[in-house]
């Protein structure tokens, strides 16, 4: 549990603070994958699996286009939350 939270953590800094970073495609596509199939374990009947597919979704979208930070801001708050409230 504490590992999932810990991704949690990470990818909901990447979102907040290189949101204007060029990441390498690669990457986004990774951590895309990552989120949505930590979303596939909660089978998407909690807020808490929704905001990992809002942010699997997101990856995905910033490899097309440029996401406004408003966006990735609001998104990686909430997963830096969740992943924090998982190390309680």
């Amino acid at each position: 549990m504490k590992i999932l939270g810990g991704i949690d953590v990470v990818v909901g800094l990447i979102l907040i603070f290189g949101s204007s970073v060029d990441f390498p495609t690669r990457f986004l596509w990774i951590m895309g994958v990552i989120l949505l199939a930590k979303s596939s374990l909660g089978f998407w009947q909690d807020f808490g699996s929704w905001v990992d597919v809002l942010g699997g979704v997101m990856f995905f979208l910033m490899i097309l286009i440029h996401i406004p930070i408003f966006f990735s801001l609001i998104i990686g708050i909430l997963l830096v939350q969740k992943g924090a409230v998982s190390f309680i």
